[in-house]
C-alpha cells in the first residue's frame, strides 16, 4: 500500500488515506510506550507527522511502515464517485 494522504487525529491515531482510495484509522497510542515513540505522547510533536508514501515518520526518529499501518488499521472501504464530497466538504461532489 502507498499512503496517499495522513492526518494525525487529537485522540492519538491517524486518518490515512491509501493511493487505491482505501482509508482507515491507525492507532497509534499501543506504540507510545516504546521508547522511539515516547515524544509522541505531546501533540506538538505527533502533529507533525511526516507522510513518506511507504511510511510514516516523525522528527523524533518514530517511523511505521505502510504494511504495519494496513495490517492493523480499522480499514473504509473506497467510497463512490457519487459518495465523495466536494473539495469545500459541504456538498456532494459531482460524479
Amino acid at each position: 500500500m502507498r499512503i496517499a494522504e495522513v492526518k494525525p487525529m487529537k485522540d492519538g491515531t491517524l486518518w490515512v488515506v491509501a493511493d487505491d482510495g482505501c482509508s482507515g484509522i491507525f492507532d497509534v497510542r499501543p506504540y507510545l510506550s516504546s521508547q522511539a515513540f515516547l515524544p509522541l505522547k505531546d501533540w506538538s510533536q505527533f502533529s507533525q507527522v511526516r507522510n513518506g508514501g511507504y511510511y510514516v515518520e516523525w522528527k523524533c526518529g518514530a517511523d511505521l511502515s505502510s504494511d504495519t499501518i494496513e495490517a492493523r488499521w480499522t480499514a473504509h472501504a473506497p467510497m463512490a464517485p457519487q459518495q465523495t464530497a466536494s473539495a469545500d466538504g459541504l456538498t456532494p461532489a459531482e460524479p
